[in-house]
C-alpha cells in the first residue's frame, strides 16, 4: 500500500515528462539526472549541433514553458448557489484564470478532451492581455481580478505602442495552448479563433506545440456584411479559424461523403440542392470560342443568349467573331437536364438577366453508358470546403440576433455565432465528448453544446471564464452583471430553459442535459508547511487545523477529488458511518473522511465500502492528517486499511 501525505498541489507537468522520458530511455539517467551525451547519442541523427538553426522565439519564452510545467496550488470551490441541476448535469463552467485551471485539469482530463475551441483575445490593442506571474499566479488572479486591489487595478490592455507588444500576448497564449495540448485525445483537435494580427504568431507556436505535421488548415469566417475601411485601404470583414489535430492520423473529420449516384427532382437530395447558394453564370467570356455553344436557351417563350445581345450571337455564327467571344458553359443537353432536374435559375445581374447554376457541391454532370446525364459527385470521404465558414450566418451579426432572442447583445462586443459552434462540433462528433472552452466569454460554445443535445446524444462541456469586470458605466453592469460570467450564466440558464421548452418527445426531456456545475478558482483549501516564516508558533498552530479559514469541508472534497484524478462530475455519496461523515466517490474508487477524532472502529467500517470496489488497489483513502485520536490509532488504522487490500492511503 502506498502512503501519500497530500501536498494541495496540481499535477506536476515537469516530473511527469521525466517519468515518460526514463521510460523510453532508461539509460541516459545517472542517479535520477540526465546525461545528455548519452541521450545524443541515443538520438544519434536527429540532434542539430549547428550554432544557426531555424526557431521562433521571443523575450520570456523560457519563463512562459516554466510556467506551463509549474505546478498549481490552487483549488476549485463548488458554488452550487450559481449552479443549475448539480446533482445530475455533467457540464462545468469554472471561473477562473484559465492557465491555473488547465493545470488543475491535467490529471483529471488528461487525454480526455474531444475538442478545444477558443476565442482568445486578437491583441488589436483594446482587448485584454493580463500578464502571467511566474512566482505565484493564484495571487496575480486575484490581484487581476479585483480581489486583492481596492485601487480597482483589474484589467490591463496591450496597446501597441508598448515594446512588447506581441511578446505579451505569447507569453499569455504560449503556457495555455501547451497544457491545452495534454488534455486533447489522441483523436482529438483544436479550433482557434483569430484574426490578421496575431494569425502569422499563432501559426508559428502552434507548430511548435502541435507539430507541423498535425496542421490540419486555416479558414476564414466572415465577420460582418460590411467592415469599416481601414488605413490599408482594406475593409476587415473576416477572421480565421486555426485547425490543428493532437495527432492527425488519428482524427476523422465528419464532413460530407460522396457517392458517384444520379438522381431526379423527385429524390431524396431536393431539399440539400434547394439550399446551396448560386455556383457560376452560364454565360461567360470564353478562353476560346466554340460555335456548338453558343444557341438560344428558350425558357417561358424568353431566349437567352451568350453575352445577352442576339445580334452579336447573328454575328459570331457569320464569322465574325473573338477567340474570347461569349458562349455557355453547358451544351443544349446538359441545360435541358439542368433545368428540368431544378440546376437552373434566372436572376437579375447588373445589366441584364442571367442564368445561373445551382449545382450540388463538388457536383458535375455527366452521361452514362446508356446516355442519360446525371450528376457525378467526388468520391472523398469526409470533407470540408476550406471557406464553408464564409456565409453570414457564421457572423458576428448573425451571433447578435441570436443572443436578442436571450439576453442583451449589447453585453458583448464579437460573440461568436451558436450555428458556428453547433457546425464545428459536428465536424468531430462523438457520444460523450468532452469539448472544452478556456476562452469562453459569452458561453457560445456551452450553449451550442447543450442545444446540440437535442439529438439525444450526451456531448458535455467544461467552460472557463476569467472574471472580468463589466463596464462601470456599462449597460451590463447597471443591469446587475458585475462580471462577464454572471453574463454568461444566466444566459446558459434561459438558454437551458428555452432548449427544454423546444422539445415535445417526452423520452428525450427527461434525459437532455441542460445544467452546469459552477466552480470558482482560489489557493488551496490545504494549508502549507512552511518553515521559512517569520511566526513559527503560527504556523505551528496552523498545522492544528489544517484547512484554511472560512473554507467548507466540501471546498476540500473537491480539491482532493480532482488531485486525485478523478473528474469535477464524478457521482459523489455522503455517508454516515458511527456519526461520521464520510464520503464514497466514484462507487468506491475514492473514500473521503475529513471529520475528526477518527476510532479504529470507524476505520474498518470505512475500509469495509472498498468490500465493493472490484480492483481495491486501485482505492485510495483519504483522511485529515489531524483527524485521528491520537498517532498510534492512526498507526492501527493504515495497518487496517492496509489488511483491506487498498491501494493508497492519504492524509491532507
Amino acid at each position: 500500500m502506498q502512503e501519500v501525505k497530500m501536498s494541495g498541489e496540481s499535477l506536476n507537468i515537469e516530473q511527469e515528462n521525466i517519468s515518460k522520458l526514463k521510460e523510453i530511455f532508461p539509460e541516459v539517467f545517472n542517479e535520477d539526472k540526465i546525461d545528455f551525451d548519452k541521450l545524443q547519442n541515443v538520438l544519434g541523427n536527429y540532434i542539430d549541433t549547428d550554432e544557426e538553426k531555424y526557431r521562433f522565439t521571443w523575450n520570456g519564452k523560457m519563463n512562459a514553458l516554466r510556467l506551463s510545467q509549474t505546478p498549481s496550488s490552487g483549488a476549485l470551490r463548488p458554488c452550487k448557489n450559481d449552479s443549475k441541476e448539480w446533482d445530475t448535469t455533467q457540464n462545468i463552467y469554472i471561473e477562473g484564470d484559465n492557465l491555473e485551471v488547465l493545470k488543475l485539469l491535467q490529471n483529471s482530463y488528461l487525454n480526455k478532451i474531444k475538442m478545444v475551441y477558443i476565442d482568445p483575445p486578437y491583441n488589436t490593442g483594446n482587448d485584454f492581455v493580463y500578464k502571467d506571474d511566474f512566482k505565484d499566479n493564484i495571487v496575480n488572479y486575484k490581484k487581476i481580478t479585483g480581489q486583492i486591489d481596492s485601487e480597482g487595478n483589474i484589467t490591463s490592455t496591450n496597446n501597441d505602442t508598448d515594446g512588447r507588444y506581441h511578446t505579451n500576448w505569447l507569453n499569455m497564449m504560449y503556457p495555455r495552448l501547451r497544457l491545452a495540448r495534454n488534455l486533447l485525445t489522441n483523436d482529438g483537435i483544436i479550433f482557434i479563433s483569430i484574426d490578421d494580427n496575431e494569425l502569422v504568431n499563432l501559426t508559428k507556436i502552434a507548430d511548435e506545440i502541435f507539430g507541423k505535421d498535425n496542421y490540419i488548415g486555416i479558414m476564414p469566417r466572415i465577420t460582418k456584411k460590411s467592415g469599416k475601411q481601414h488605413s490599408d485601404g482594406i475593409a476587415k470583414n473576416h477572421d480565421y479559424l486555426l485547425l490543428y489535430a493532437k495527432s492527425k492520423e488519428n482524427l476523422k473529420i465528419n464532413g460530407v461523403a460522396y457517392d458517384d449516384s444520379g438522381f431526379n427532382n423527385e429524390d431524396e437530395y431536393v431539399d440539400e440542392r434547394g439550399k446551396y447558394k448560386l455556383n457560376q453564370t452560364l454565360d461567360y467570356d470564353s478562353l476560346w470560342y466554340n460555335p456548338t455553344m453558343d444557341f438560344p436557351i428558350e425558357i417561358d417563350g424568353v431566349k437567352y443568349y451568350p453575352g445577352g445581345s442576339v445580334e452579336k450571337h447573328h454575328l459570331r455564327h457569320q464569322g465574325e467573331h473573338n477567340p474570347k467571344d461569349w458562349v455557355w458553359r453547358w451544351s443544349q443537353a446538359k441545360f435541358d437536364f439542368g433545368y428540368r432536374n431544378g440546376f437552373v435559375v434566372i436572376k437579375q445581374g447588373k445589366d441584364r438577366p442571367r442564368i445561373y447554376t445551382k449545382t450540388y457541391l463538388n457536383a458535375s454532370i455527366e452521361k452514362n453508358e446508356k446516355g442519360e446525364y446525371y450528376v457525378k459527385t467526388a468520391k472523398r470521404e469526409n470533407v470540408v470546403s476550406s471557406i464553408a465558414y464564409v456565409d453570414n450566418m457564421f457572423s458576428n451579426d448573425n451571433a447578435k440576433k441570436e443572443l436578442a432572442e436571450i439576453i442583451d447583445p449589447n453585453y458583448f462586443d464579437f460573440p461568436k455565432p451558436v450555428t458556428l459552434l453547433e457546425n464545428l462540433i459536428k465536424l468531430v462528433d462523438t457520444e460523450n465528448m468532452i469539448i472544452l472552452d478556456f476562452f469562453s466569454g459569452s458561453g457560445t460554445t456551452a450553449h451550442a453544446v447543450m442545444n446540440l443535445n437535442k439529438d439525444g446524444k450526451k456531448r458535455k462541456f467544461i467552460a472557463v471564464q476569467l472574471q472580468e469586470q463589466t463596464e462601470l458605466n456599462g449597460k451590463a453592469y447597471k443591469d446587475g452583471y458585475k462580471t462577464i460570467c454572471d453574463i454568461a450564466k444566466q444566459r446558459l440558464a434561459w438558454a437551458g430553459e428555452q432548449i427544454i421548452k423546444d422539445i415535445k418527445d417526452e423520452t428525450l426531456l427527461s434525459k437532455i442535459d441542460v445544467g452546469f456545475k459552477v466552480f470558482k478558482l482560489d489557493s488551496s483549501n490545504i494549508k502549507k508547511w512552511n518553515p521559512d516564516t517569520k511566526d513559527l508558533g503560527q504556523s505551528l498552530l496552523d498545522q492544528i487545523n489544517n484547512f484554511v479559514e472560512g473554507r467548507t469541508e466540501e471546498d476540500a472534497l473537491y480539491e482532493i477529488i480532482l488531485k486525485n484524478g478523478l473528474p469535477l462530475t464524478v457521482p459523489v455519496e455522503e455517508l454516515d458511518i458511527k456519526g461520521k461523515k464520510v464520503y464514497s466517490i466514484g462507487m468506491g474508487a475514492l473514500i473521503v473522511c475529513l471529520d475528526n477524532e477518527i476510532t479504529l472502529e470507524v476505520a474498518d467500517e470505512i475500509a469495509k465500502i472498498s468490500t465493493e470496489f472490484e480492483d481495491k488497489n486501485q482505492v485510495t483513502v483519504v483522511f485529515k492528517d489531524n483527524g485521528f485520536a491520537n498517532d498510534s490509532v492512526k498507526t492501527n488504522i493504515k495497518e487496517t486499511i492496509r489488511g483491506y487490500g487498498i491501494g493508497k492511503f492519504v492524509t491532507v
